[in-house]
């Protein structure tokens, strides 16, 4: 499910589980039974202040007691039945936690001079009210505090020269569990690196807190980045998540063991809220990082469950903790909630990730579920059964380490996971991007193929216009025309001559129109097979005797009317070049059709003078220009006579 769902307190402990309630069970029965063991405070040994010591802890010196939160200790003392302080050697249990706590111990001064010492009862007391017992009556002593920062767990001493007292301390305790009844009496002198001493009491632990810290802010980093480059929503979930769960971890850690006002306030409501909150915007992110409504319907009503169960639970915790004084029912919605998250949110997702396990993000995200599971349940059995491996050095015997751990091993195949999404969606982008260019490409050939269409179209109603209409008027005119010689004979006018040579030549370069307009000419063995027919029929009739050479088998090949015309007029022209001025008895055309269509022109004729052009004449300019236009190339040279070669690429 995520990084977020065990729960650690400031001792180094992970949260409790049935385990630890059925030992705070057995400490409720025992404290119901205490009124039996004794009614009567037993005997215990004065502790002697003028000794030489540092810090010594006095809990075998030391008796407990409780009473109603709302009694006085000065007109309940004398019903109040102590026990030796070490009955209580670990954590207060719940029903405790809501009295109030007495402490009675005896000290004497030895000394010829007056001794100051130092009181402090442990964790996490919000009011320490010392007392002098005298003949059974209760007289307050002055609250005088050090000057340090943690003042407010520490209360001053001063035992007069062979003086001998009983001191008796109330003790009002925070909300939470993690309250230990630890009574220490603190030499003045080394007050200041006693306190230092708690506080580095877990340095090396503190240090796998921050690194662990780092790396969430970086993921919170990160992912807002990442929100404000792509506009992912869900990275904005996680930046809240990652932040908060890392704000968690660092104030446990810095302010453990400190006895400060907002050490205890995080201590006893804020943690719990921290990381409830930020287990919620997990779960919205996880929602969206899944895309759970669609892909995983059943993962996403889980999560709705996960973070109504959470906001439940946070209203009722902020209730309790604020508006009434049962701190049972608070422990119990706190360590209710924890074991939902623990013991059905993350079974229910693994069993969930093992059916769909061809889903390779999930299957990430099992694992790292899984390694959560296993090492939270380490840390839970070191709290449950007070076990610890004190053969292992350093922070190994601890439970925070491996609760730690855990979050570090989810945290990695989390990256996995998020590295493996962000390639697919690459890869996803990539496949868009490409098609979108395919449907682009596609509709652009579609215009580009409608508008050709639409050429062709044209082309083939004009190409019949002209031959209808045209076709049809020349063609009268040339008859007309020949009616009109015969029947003039000798005396036909030269004019009559020229209206029907003209009309002859209008008539034939019509047809090479229509010809080269007409799309279904549009092939290469049209074009060859054009060429052929013109050619022979241009020369019939003169000196120049023809010679065609063309392929015996021609591909089809599709080409366009424009490229078709311009070749067929190079040709036109070059071969009434040669009809003028090649005085040539032979001309043969050459054609070869293959990746390139060639076509060789020779004639043996007296060749061309290049050097010698007319300087106006532009025969030669627009057989190269036509060819050039079309995407070809033209070339004319002396050899033999007159060779010009035509050659165009067949795509």
């Amino acid at each position: 499910m995520g990084t977020a769902y065990s729960f650690i307190r400031p001792t180094g402990t992970a949260w409790p589980a049935p385990g630890r309630l059925l030992l705070i069970l057995v400490i409720i029965l025992q404290g119901l039974a205490t009124p039996c063991l004794a009614q009567a405070p037993p005997s215990t040994p004065f502790i002697d202040v003028n000794r030489e010591f540092l810090a010594d802890s006095i809990t075998q010196e030391s008796e407990l007691a409780f009473l109603p939160v709302d009694s006085s200790l000065p007109e309940a003392y004398a019903h109040l039945a102590f026990l030796p302080a070490s009955r209580w050697p670990g954590t207060l249990g719940s029903r405790e936690v809501t009295r109030q706590a007495v402490l009675r111990f005896r000290v004497t001064n030895s000394g010829e001079r007056a001794r100051g010492i130092y009181f402090f009862p442990g964790f996490y007391y919000n009011a320490i009210d010392l007392y002098r017992e005298i003949g059974g009556t209760l007289s307050p002593m002055a609250a005088a505090l050090p000057p340090i920062e943690d003042s407010i767990g520490y209360r001053f001493l001063s035992v007069l020269p062979h003086d001998s007292a009983v001191v008796v301390v109330r003790l009002r305790m925070e909300k939470t569990y993690n309250n230990t009844i630890r009574p220490r009496l603190i030499n003045a002198s080394f007050l200041t690196a006693f306190v230092t001493q708690v506080h580095n009491s877990s340095r090396d632990l503190d240090l796998m807190t921050y690194l662990i810290c780092g790396l969430l802010l970086m993921m919170a980093l990160f992912s807002l980045a990442t929100f404000l480059s792509a506009g992912n929503r869900e990275f904005l979930y996680y930046f809240v998540y990652a932040l908060l769960l890392s704000l968690m971890l660092f104030s446990k850690s810095f302010y453990n063991y400190r006895a400060l006002t907002f050490s205890y306030f995080l201590e006893s409501y804020l943690d719990f809220i921290l990381q409830g909150v930020a287990i919620i915007f997990y779960l919205i992110f996880m929602r969206k990082f899944l895309v759970a409504r669609v892909s995983h319907p059943f993962l996403y009503r889980l999560y709705n469950t996960g973070i109504s169960v959470l906001l439940l639970a946070l209203i009722l915790n902020t209730y309790f903790h604020f508006l009434t004084n049962n701190f049972t029912l608070e422990n119990d919605v706190e360590n209710l909630t924890k074991f939902f998250l623990l013991l059905v949110m993350i079974p229910v997702f693994v069993f969930y990730g093992f059916r769909h396990w061809d889903d390779r993000l999930l299957r990430y995200l099992v694992w790292g579920n899984l390694a959560q599971l296993v090492f939270s349940l380490i840390s839970l059995f070191f709290i449950l059964t007070g076990v610890r491996f004190q053969s292992l050095p350093g922070i190994l015997n601890s439970a925070l380490f491996y609760y730690e751990l855990s979050l570090l091993l989810e945290l990695i195949f989390f990256l996995m996971g998020l590295t493996y999404k962000n390639r697919q969606q690459l890869i996803e982008q990539i496949k868009e991007r490409e098609r979108l260019k395919a449907e682009n490409q596609v509709k652009e050939y579609e215009k580009e193929l409608a508008v050709f269409k639409a050429q062709q179209e044209e082309r083939d109603r004009i190409s019949a216009d002209m031959h209808d209409e045209l076709g049809s008027g020349m063609t009268a005119i040339r008859l007309m025309s020949e009616i009109a010689k015969n029947k003039m004979k000798e005396q036909t006018p030269r004019e009559i001559e020229k209206i029907s040579q003209s009309a002859n030549d209008v008539l034939n370069k019509m047809n090479a129109i229509i010809w080269s307009m007409n799309s279904g000419n549009d092939s290469v063995d049209n074009l060859i097979a054009y060429i052929r027919e013109y050619a022979l029929e241009y020369l019939e009739g003169t000196d120049i005797r023809c010679i065609i050479h063309t392929p015996p088998r021609i591909e089809p090949r599709v080409l366009s009317g424009d490229k078709r015309r311009n070749i067929f007029l190079c040709i036109k022209e070059t071969l009434n070049n040669a009809l003028k001025h090649s005085q040539a008895t032979e001309i043969v055309l050459d054609i070869t059709a293959g990746d390139r269509l060639i076509i060789r022109i020779a004639d043996n004729g007296i060749g061309i003078d290049l050097d010698n052009l007319r300087q106006f004449g532009n025969g030669l300019q627009n057989i190269r220009r036509r060819m050039e236009n079309i995407g070809g190339k033209a070339e004319i040279r002396r050899e033999n006579g007159t060779l010009t070669i035509l050659e165009l690429p067949l795509g």
